[in-house]
C-alpha cells in the first residue's frame, strides 16, 4: 500500500436466495473482512425480502457491510465479482436466483458512470432490501448525488417488495 493511499468508506450490499442463503450471506460478510488494505467493517443485520425479479423463486435474504479501503474502484469491483464466483454465482437470468450477489453502493464520494462499474450503485436508492440493511450501518451516510440514506428510505416503501428483518449478521 502507498504512503499516498487515500481511504475510503466503501459499502456494500449482498444477497442470496440459493444454496442456504443466511449462511451465503454471513459468509460473504466475514470474506469481505478479508479484503487488503481494508478494515473497521460493520455489519448490518439480515433481511428477507421477496424477489425483485421472477416470482417463482425463492426469498433473498440481505444484508450490507461497511468498511474502509484504499483499494480503487475497479479493483474492489474485481474482488467483490471474484467472491461471488467462488460462492458459486455463475451467469445467469438478469434479476434470477444466485447464490450470491455482491453490489458496491458507495465508494466514499465516487461519482463514476462507464462500461461495467457506476457509482454510487443505480438503483440502491430505489430499493429498500438495501436502504434498510444500509440504515443500520450507516443512517448519516450522504449517497451521492441522491442524498442522505435516511431521506432516500423515507421515499421508498418499506414494505414492498415484502421485506422482513431476520436476525444478527456476522
Amino acid at each position: 500500500m502507498s504512503a499516498r493511499a487515500r481511504w475510503r468508506p466503501a459499502y456494500v450490499a449482498i444477497g442470496s436466495n440459493l444454496a442456504d442463503p443466511v449462511a451465503q450471506v454471513t459468509r460473504a460478510q466475514k470474506t469481505l473482512e478479508t479484503l487488503p488494505d481494508s478494515g473497521w467493517f460493520v455489519h448490518s443485520g439480515l433481511w428477507r425480502s421477496a424477489p425483485l425479479g421472477p416470482a417463482d423463486q425463492p426469498d433473498f435474504v440481505n444484508a450490507c457491510t461497511g468498511f474502509l479501503t484504499t483499494l480503487g474502484p475497479h479493483d474492489l469491483l474485481a474482488r467483490l465479482k471474484a467472491f461471488e464466483r467462488e460462492a458459486g454465482r455463475t451467469p445467469g437470468e438478469h434479476w434470477g436466483p444466485r447464490p450470491l450477489d455482491l453490489d458496491l453502493v458507495a465508494l466514499g464520494s465516487l461519482v463514476i458512470d462507464e462500461a461495467g462499474l457506476t457509482l454510487p450503485h443505480p438503483r440502491a436508492a430505489e430499493r429498500n432490501f438495501v436502504l434498510l440493511p444500509l440504515s443500520e450501518i450507516a443512517p448519516g451516510l450522504v449517497v451521492p448525488g441522491r442524498g442522505s440514506v435516511a431521506r432516500l428510505l423515507g421515499a421508498v416503501s418499506r414494505t414492498e417488495p415484502r421485506i422482513e428483518r431476520i436476525g444478527r449478521g456476522a
